[in-house]
């Protein structure tokens, strides 16, 4: 999977002054690390996709664009239970998630996690190894999601943006209903679990 970032939009008819589209289209210059790619899109996807100057793209097996959303989660472990929160918002809002979010500009994933479980559960984390990274095309985006175990440090889970959170076992892992790629986890907690 190789990662483009959006360095220039213009319009794709522009300086023609007929033209038999049927919608608006946009040109997007793309650049990676090893080509320089120029694609087509119509305005209406650009902008339900929330591509940007300046963002990074995937393309999919299908050669579709997708905006790419690097991000982080926590598997917040206490013996034998994993910390879940449900989403508060959005089309997903009551699905169940992981905690994490977004990297930015100059942090190391570990950092990254532990920012945001503090600004989303006022609490202090532990980042330990990494699980694995899960790659998940959602219908506007491509997900990519560095998911580690992690144990708090300090302070009390205290939720800030969630819906409702849980301590799930092997018994109720399965009770919730989990994000998609949230759920390509499952089997791996549940045999470090066992």
């Amino acid at each position: 999977m190789e990662v483009f970032n959006v360095v220039q939009i213009t319009e794709a008819d522009y300086g023609c002054e007929e033209t038999d589209r049927s919608e608006p289209m946009a040109l997007l210059k793309l650049v990676s690390n090893d080509e320089e790619r120029f694609f087509e899109i119509s305005e209406a996807e650009l902008e339900k996709k929330g591509i940007r100057e300046g963002k990074d793209v995937i393309f999919t097996s299908e050669g579709s664009l997708l905006k790419f959303v690097r991000v982080v989660a926590a598997v917040i472990r206490n013996e034998d239970k994993i910390f879940a929160a449900a989403r508060g918002y959005g089309e997903y809002k009551g699905w169940w998630e992981f905690p994490g979010g977004k990297i930015e500009e100059g942090e190391t994933p570990a950092q990254a996690l532990v920012r945001e479980i503090y600004e989303e559960l006022t609490a202090e984390i532990d980042v330990k190894e990494l699980i694995r990274t899960i790659e998940y095309d959602y219908p506007d985006f491509h997900l990519s999601m560095d998911c580690f175990w992690a144990e708090v440090r300090s302070g009390q889970l205290e939720l800030k943006e969630a819906e409702e959170a849980r301590w799930l076992d092997l018994n109720t892992i399965a009770d919730v209903k989990w994000l998609p790629a949230d759920q390509m986890l499952i089997d791996d907690i549940k045999k470090s679990m066992e």
